[in-house]
């Protein structure tokens, strides 16, 4: 059935599992079976809808008993949670690190849209569900969660706009709208891969198609004057 019930466990899971998110002392026995728990739960929110999915459905898909899962996991949305804000969190050290460097803003803007391609293919399909998720409806003990993955959603849309900003003040890129309005462009650019990539089942690798995009993008930015 979708979303299981989870009871609060009354034994020492709950304080094993909060100890085991330290990446410094946990063992790579717990890394190993944690990132197939991961794996498994990717194929089922995929393909089942995040809504429908069961942590049950998850269990069944890696072979091993529901009990097992909670000792990684407390629920399907902490799975989640936890997978995606890491991910939106690499996200942002990438685009503040390219935003930061001595590369001229084109440059910029080319290695940001391959590299956020090339994550969004390390890390499938979590990221595409993500952007698939509403996150005006999630539940009240997710609020803190949804307030964060927004605060860091708009640093990396201002990391972007730092960086048009950068070649408008150089005169290496046209002011040809809003560096707002082409930030929110560069991602719904990449974003919309969601609808047709599949790593493993395509023409083209993501470093291919994030190449591809970006010489689209920036040869309507550049200034060749």
């Amino acid at each position: 059935m979708p979303g299981d019930i989870v009871t609060k466990p009354t034994s020492g899971i709950g304080a094993r599992r909060s100890a085991n998110r330290d990446e410094e002392t946990r063992p790579a026995k717990y890394d190993a079976k944690r990132q197939s728990i991961v794996e498994a739960a990717g194929k089922v929110f995929n393909r089942e809808g995040f809504e429908r999915a069961s942590m049950s459905a998850v269990a069944r898909e890696i072979g091993v008993d529901r009990a097992t899962l909670y000792y990684y996991f407390s629920s399907k949305e902490d799975l989640f949670d936890d997978v995606v804000g890491s991910i939106v969190e690499k996200n942002l050290k990438m685009c503040t690190a390219i935003r930061d460097s001595k590369l001229k803003p084109a440059r910029k803007l080319r290695d940001l849209m391959v590299q956020l391609m090339q994550s969004y293919d390390e890390h499938y399909p979590f990221f595409y569900i993500y952007i698939r998720e509403n996150l005006s409806h999630v539940s009240d003990k997710r609020t803190a969660w949804s307030k964060r993955m927004r605060q860091l959603n708009q640093q990396t849309t201002d990391a972007v706009i730092d960086i048009v900003e950068q070649g408008l003040a150089d005169g290496t890129l046209r002011k040809v709208g809003s560096p707002r309005v082409i930030a929110y462009g560069l991602f719904g650019i990449v974003g919309w891969t969601h609808r047709w990539y599949r790593p493993g089942n395509c023409e083209v690798s993501a470093t291919e198609i994030g190449s591809t995009y970006a010489e689209i993008f920036i040869a309507g930015l550049e200034n060749q004057y």
